[in-house]
């Protein structure tokens, strides 16, 4: 069985958001499973005008859930460019959604107010 690779966030620590042309940046990761055994756990944090991850790359299957929880200072809403197309609406506070991706490929996560790209998933 594969071991999923998660993303930890921390603090309040975040990233400015500058425009479309922001760096991507590899996130750090802990490779640590779901508490169910299977699945993608990613963090995302919503603090005004900071967002983090900064365009992280995440692994995951195709089929294989992927657990987002989103702690936010405001609601707001993730556009997941998927084959269809998906979207995680979160309210202020911390919200946890699942997402599953059926097509292999590289699918972009932005936050819709300010069309920045939060991650990248990477399934195969």
């Amino acid at each position: 069985m594969r071991t999923p690779r998660v993303l930890v966030t921390t603090g309040t620590a975040g990233l400015v958001i500058s425009g479309c042309g922001a760096a991507q940046e590899t996130a750090p990761a802990d490779e640590t499973p779901t508490p169910e055994g299977k699945g993608v756990l990613v963090d995302v944090t919503v603090g005004g005008d900071e967002i983090a991850p900064n365009g992280a790359r995440i692994e995951a299957e195709v089929g294989e859930p992927i657990i987002v929880t989103v702690d936010a200072d405001r609601a707001g809403e993730l556009h997941v460019h998927s084959t269809p197309e998906q979207v995680i609406a979160f309210d202020q506070g911390s919200t946890q959604h699942e997402l599953v991706i059926d097509q292999p490929g590289v699918v972009e996560v932005e936050e819709h107010d300010s069309g920045f790209v939060v991650l990248q998933l990477q399934v195969s």
